[in-house]
């Protein structure tokens, strides 16, 4: 196995160049970039796709006060000698990432903001000593890098900052504002909306409208805020979303670039299983991987050949958007969660112009958050399952691999489990206790129903589930814990009363002649046969009751044993 130098956690260009990692060339980005005029060109991806890790390498190739030669050397677009010298570190750059402003509150994320744009303004401190520019600005710009700016000033950075930076250069400035909407995002989360959009607006807005000292502007998000106006006035306004053919794999990774990097590192065989779990984005026409979680994958089997793919989506920040989709009762979405959970397909109208305090007023803008967000992915007419045509004003959409399908899995669960406890189990409760199998198998249908089901339900989620039915009831909950000869899946103890209750749990998976009635029999009988209850007879509880109980998607069939331990 070759050990490669991979960027694990770097997103800035020329730290990647410079400490010679691995790096899958996207120079063309650049070229592609510069082809159509624009002055404001807005492009939209999900987090985790190599965002800021381009702005950065745009930042290197712009700026004029570098000299980025040997970063670019061997790279594509260092092949075009012409265009180099025209435009490779020909032109000032400023350079402005808000993926980190956040906050529980406004005034939190407001002096994040605020610390942001003194960073800024200390990096380019060389234009205090400029006596070209105007005292007003040069106030501004002190008080700003001492962090003493007020609101007026900190809404007003960047633009006087470009009126700064043009007057020092004698150049027109080039803009890179990466995460735009994260501020936004967060706010959103948090419920600052109006306050933050009050200063972004501003901040950003006022920059490229009718700005003679702004050469042109990319900006990069997830999603494109439409009504706040914050790109009304924007001259020549280009935007570019994951449905958009332009620049469709310079973010993320192809096939082809996974295959290289795998090649390199003596890992190709590996390929199929990264496939199965970290393909299956579609940027334009071209299947995408998610970068992020290649890398990792990549890092984790050099250190050891036999690890498994990870579910690195868990560590994100907006996983929330599937829980709050089924956590709204009007909006009935189950039945479409089930499709998707079972690697379907369905249709739903998308809008690529959403504004974050009414996305998630409707259920249509929900389902465009999750394709935005990279969740869902857009399936191609030939794609379709058999008998599935296209639907005018619709697209078609699925999970895209198996570490977003855990994502949702997982949330589903947890919203089930709670979903649970929330309910009056106080009659359930008494069912169990006092030996009502018949109605303990329809009320414990009738809960099943309720979930949202997908097609690899298995034993371990049938016994989170029962367990789930007495968590922070006041019992003693084991799973799988040791009784007599083996394990029961579930033992419940009320220690006040000195009674217990013995659940196995079946699941007949594969098993071509079982049955409801046949699993809940064997569970009995392994119940007996590697006597259970014993331990918990010698124990001292003076009840115990053992339940065989057999699953199958939203079935269930609930059996008391007939002997019950009674001391």
């Amino acid at each position: 196995m070759a050990m490669i130098r991979l960027p694990y956690g770097i997103d800035l260009f020329e730290q990647v160049r410079k400490e010679h990692c691995y790096y899958i060339d996207k120079t063309h980005l650049i070229s592609e970039l510069m082809s159509v005029p624009f002055k404001v060109n807005l492009i939209t991806r999900p987090r985790r796709f190599g965002k800021t890790l381009a702005m950065s390498m745009l930042a290197s190739f712009f700026d004029i006060r570098k000299d980025s030669r040997e970063l670019f050397e061997g790279l594509e677009i260092s092949k075009d000698k012409e265009f180099c010298a025209q435009w490779m570190n020909q032109w000032p750059v400023l350079f402005v990432t808000l993926k980190d402003v956040s906050g529980m509150d406004f005034p939190d994320a407001y002096g994040m903001l605020h610390q942001v744009l003194t960073d800024i303004c200390n990096e380019h401190r060389y234009l205090m000593q400029d006596d070209k520019q105007s005292p007003s600005d040069k106030e501004v710009f002190s008080r700003l890098c001492m962090r003493r700016g007020d609101l007026s000033d900190v809404k007003n950075a960047i633009q006087i900052l470009l009126r700064m930076m043009c007057t020092h250069y004698g150049k027109e400035v080039i803009l890179l504002v990466d995460e735009y909407d994260v501020p936004l995002a967060k706010a959103s989360d948090n419920g600052y909306y109006d306050e933050m959009l009050n200063v972004i607006r501003v901040l950003l807005g006022m920059s490229w409208k009718s700005n003679p000292n702004l050469k042109f502007a990319v900006v990069t998000g997830c999603l494109r805020v439409a009504k706040e106006s914050i790109f009304t006035g924007a001259n020549n306004f280009i935007s570019n979303s994951i449905s958009d053919v332009s620049y469709q794999d310079c973010f993320g990774f192809t096939e082809k670039e996974v295959a290289q990097i795998l090649t390199d590192a003596d890992l190709s065989e590996a390929l199929p299983e990264m496939k199965r779990w970290y393909d299956g984005y579609r940027f334009g026409k071209t299947e995408i991987y998610c970068p992020w979680d290649v890398l990792l994958h990549v890092r984790a089997l050099c250190l050891d050949e036999k690890a498994k793919p990870g579910n690195h989506w868990i560590d994100t920040s907006h996983n929330s958007i599937i829980r709050r989709f089924i956590d709204l009762p009007e909006m009935y979405v189950k039945d479409k969660f089930e499709t998707l959970l079972s690697g379907g397909v369905i249709q739903e109208p998308i809008r690529e112009d959403l504004t974050y305090d009414i996305a998630h007023s409707s259920e249509d803008n929900l389902w465009s958050i999750l394709y935005l967000t990279g969740y869902l992915t857009q399936v191609l007419p030939e794609e379709l399952p058999e008998g599935m045509t296209p639907q005018e004003g619709k697209t078609s959409l699925r999970i895209p691999n198996e570490e977003v399908k855990f994502v949702f899995k997982d949330t589903v669960q947890a919203w089930f489990e709670e979903s649970v406890k929330a309910r009056d189990r106080s009659g359930l409760f008494h069912e169990w206790w006092n030996g009502d199998d018949e109605k303990l198998t329809e009320d414990v249908s009738d809960i099943l129903f309720d979930t949202i089901s997908y097609y690899d339900y298995k034993e371990d989620f049938y016994h989170a589930f029962i367990a789930g039915m007495f968590s922070g009831a006041g019992y003693e909950v084991k799973s799988n814990s040791e009784q007599g000869k083996g394990r029961a899946d579930i033992t419940i103890k009320d220690r006040r009363h000195r009674r217990a209750i013995v659940i196995e749990a079946k699941w007949p998976g594969k098993k071509k002649d079982a049955t409801l009635e046949s699993e809940s029999q064997e569970a009995l009988d392994q119940i007996e046969r590697m006597q259970y209850a014993k331990s918990l007879k010698i124990a001292g509880y003076r009840t115990i009751l053992c339940y065989g109980a057999a699953f199958l998607g939203k079935d269930c069939l609930i059996r008391l044993a007939k002997e019950n331990e009674k001391a």
